[in-house]
């Protein structure tokens, strides 16, 4: 499976947000193999167009390269790093995962994130505090037990912290691994185009696919958008949990975030399409969720939006989905393409 190996090198590359160069690398250098060209905008987001056979209006898709991490907030008089979040999660959501502190110079520094309370035979409470800002830190690997040490290696206030993704693939056709949203549906994406350039399918719509790098803070594809699209299609993780429909085998069609409802005749549209395909979906509502596609409708872009993807189990901690659900989120995709645009 294509995106499988997509996905496998995407994981490999830190890219919390706001330190995406090296993803944006990839994506240049992977696109430019497919015979695409690539443009930037100044904030980084990665665009290709696809021409379709007629002149007119067009659709777009996005999925987002950027992931959660962390920025060193000071050092501590021990030596240790306290941090700042990048993107939404719960510091327990963190905690004991290997890390890498990236310097200015390009270098790393790895470490561990931890409770400072951790150990059980010194501290009674380690199990019962509430993890947060002020008392988890980074257990840095290299001999320092003062600031100054710190200092001397070259770190400071502002450098990005990257989490180890631990990514696996069982037997049994599930990959675990942090930042499967979105890396996922980025895969899944870079899977299509190579599947469109090798069969030289001409699609019915000029297609403009995005990757966005600020999506997890909140405004990643919500600029730079061609002036010809009319249909926004955000392929983004889908939320599973209590009282969700969203599973790990099936593509999850979102109806409503926290943004609202998403253009009811677009998701009834997509909808049809998994039908009369027999492509296995979900609808579903995601109650604390914002996507690149409804970040364009705050900024005030006149589309339809939609979002789908594939359903994500333990969302921004260590996250697992299936083959399953990667293969209906691309077929559905696919069939998309292949459409018209709706009327109206």
């Amino acid at each position: 499976m294509k995106t499988l190996g997509y996905l496998q090198e995407l994981l490999a590359i830190p890219s919390p947000t706001g330190f995406t160069q090296e993803v944006v690398a990839y994506l240049l250098q992977t696109l430019e193999n497919l015979g695409l060209e690539a443009q930037v905008s100044p904030k980084g987001n990665v665009r290709v167009t696809l021409p379709g056979k007629e002149e007119g209006p067009a659709r777009l898709l996005t999925a987002h390269v950027d992931t959660l991490g962390a920025m060193v907030r000071a050092i501590k008089p021990d030596g240790r790093l306290k941090l700042d979040r990048v993107g939404g999660f719960p510091w327990n959501m963190i905690e004991g995962e290997n890390c890498l502190v990236h310097l200015a110079n390009g270098s790393t520094v790895s470490g561990t994130i931890l409770l400072h309370q951790t150990s059980t035979h010194v501290y009674k409470e380690a199990g019962t505090l509430e993890r947060s800002q002020d008392n988890m830190e980074v257990r840095l690997d290299a001999k320092v037990t003062k600031a100054e040490e710190t200092q001397a290696l070259g770190i400071q206030v502002g450098d990005f912290v990257s989490f180890d993704s631990r990514t696996q693939l069982t037997e049994t056709g599930f990959v675990k691994s942090r930042f499967l949203d979105d890396k996922a549906s980025v895969a899944i994406l870079l899977a299509l185009l190579e599947e469109i350039q090798s069969q030289e399918i001409h699609l019915p719509v000029t297609t403009h696919v995005m990757f966005s790098t600020f999506e997890e803070v909140g405004h990643g594809a919500n600029s730079s958008i061609p002036n010809q699209v009319v249909e926004y299609l955000a392929v983004d993780m889908g939320a599973m949990g209590d009282d969700q429909a969203t599973d790990e085998y099936t593509v999850s069609i979102c109806s409503k975030d926290a943004s609202g409802p998403y253009h009811y005749g677009f998701r009834r549209q997509l909808e049809a399409l998994a039908q009369e395909s027999g492509i296995p979906y979900k609808i579903d509502i995601y109650p604390f969720y914002g996507s690149d596609a409804s970040a364009a409708m705050s900024a005030g872009w006149d589309v339809r939006h939609a979002l789908i993807g594939p359903g994500i189990e333990s969302s921004h901690s260590y996250e697992r989905t299936h083959v399953d659900s990667l293969k209906a989120t691309s077929d559905l995709i696919f069939r998309y393409l292949q459409s018209p645009l709706m009327e109206g």
